[in-house]
């Protein structure tokens, strides 16, 4: 049973977690991106994207870029036929097992509705989770589990081995093995991105990492990730993190030589 509240928001940031619970839990991405393993299986989530987490099932999360959830805690097995009644058997076999769930629109738009509401009030969290529990039947909801997503980290360490280099989709569907147009159809329900999105996405984060713990200077990193233009490269940074490249650079104390 669980001991905290039903509903929560985290933030998780790049300090790995690793230990199990006796209650299942479900970890619905708002911003950013966690990486999962449960039970030796990886996934990656991020918004309009699901963690199920079983109950006593080892597992471990963190986010190199911080990452914003929603974390239902589900209460137990009674607490479950009390709320959901003949709903209870389906959601039961949804937190059997761990899995990484693809959620429509209708359903983020349940989640951003709780994660703005005053959770702290009993009544909310507990109809927010039925609600939430109701959504995600089985039989209405395409579940993948981890073992069979992308290779995400395949992905990574070929975008930041080439990332001063042009890149093109057809790499990363070279590697997942698919074709291109697979490819873009299972990065749009996966991640809810083009698969260029993510390249442009992983360069920025990468530029970021060498903004903030190195002394690289500005148009060496900006060449690094495939930027010629120095102002091009500022203006993605500022589009994606809100600021500049030199102000994340002061935020972060490292001194440019």
């Amino acid at each position: 049973m669980a001991a905290g509240p039903i509903l929560s928001l985290r933030h998780y940031r790049d300090d790995l977690i690793a230990h199990s619970h006796e209650h299942p839990q479900l970890v619905f991405g708002l911003r950013g991106r966690l990486d999962f393993e449960v039970q030796g299986h990886g996934a990656r989530i991020d918004r309009q994207g699901l963690m199920v987490v079983p109950a006593v099932a080892h597992h471990t999360c963190g986010s190199d870029a911080g990452s914003h959830c929603l974390v239902l805690d589900v209460p137990g097995q009674h607490w479950l036929h009390e709320q959901l009644g003949e709903h209870a058997d389906a959601s039961q076999r949804l937190l059997d097992r761990p899995a990484a769930v693809g959620l429509d629109n209708r359903q983020q738009q349940l989640v951003d509705w709780l994660a703005a509401s005053p959770m702290e009030d009993p009544l909310i969290a507990r109809q927010g989770a039925v609600l939430l529990l109701a959504s995600l039947n089985p039989t209405a909801t395409a579940i993948v589990t981890p073992s069979h997503r992308l290779p995400y980290a395949a992905f990574d360490s070929h975008i930041e081995e080439h990332a001063a280099y042009p890149l093109q989709v057809a790499d990363l569907a070279r590697i997942a093995g698919l074709s291109v147009a697979r490819l873009h159809a299972r990065f749009t329900a996966e991640c809810a991105m083009t698969p260029m999105d993510y390249v442009r996405q992983r360069r920025l984060l990468m530029a970021r990492r060498l903004l903030t713990q190195t002394l690289l200077p500005m148009g060496e990193i900006a060449a690094q990730v495939g930027y010629a233009s120095q102002s091009a490269f500022s203006a993605a940074m500022l589009r994606a993190f809100g600021c500049t490249p030199g102000a994340l650079r002061r935020e972060s104390g490292v001194k440019a030589r």
